[in-house]
């Protein structure tokens, strides 16, 4: 069992396993044909406001972590959560997100939480 993290443009790898969307919208430009998304759970995401209190600048990731982390004990984020969880117990499972920096994103929380 694995848990990566990857750019949902980059082209899927044979590896992947179950590929999961983990951002709250879908990301430009792209055609769900050629995302090859398995799974989306948006209530996993991170809240709008945290989105964009974490995108003003001037924000640690740390502080980010925390925050989301907070708001992932929330039931519906929870019970993704799990979901997602489960999936990882049963193979491989790719985290995919739109992000620039998928290292300092909610993504690294999420595979954080996943393998822990």
């Amino acid at each position: 069992m694995s848990v990566r993290i990857r750019r949902v443009y980059e082209a899927p790898e044979p590896e992947d396993g179950v590929r999961v969307l983990v951002d709250r919208l879908w990301p430009r430009g792209l055609s769900k044909d050629a995302a090859h998304v398995n799974e989306w759970p948006k209530g996993l995401t991170p809240s709008t406001e945290l989105r964009r209190w974490y995108h003003a600048g001037e924000r640690s990731y740390e502080e980010f972590a925390d925050r989301y982390e907070a708001e992932l004990a929330a039931p519906e984020a929870a019970e993704l959560l799990d979901q997602v969880r489960e999936l990882t117990r049963k193979g491989d499972v790719t985290l995919l997100t739109a992000s620039k920096s998928p290292e300092q994103s909610h993504a690294a929380v999420l595979a954080r939480l996943l393998q822990a």
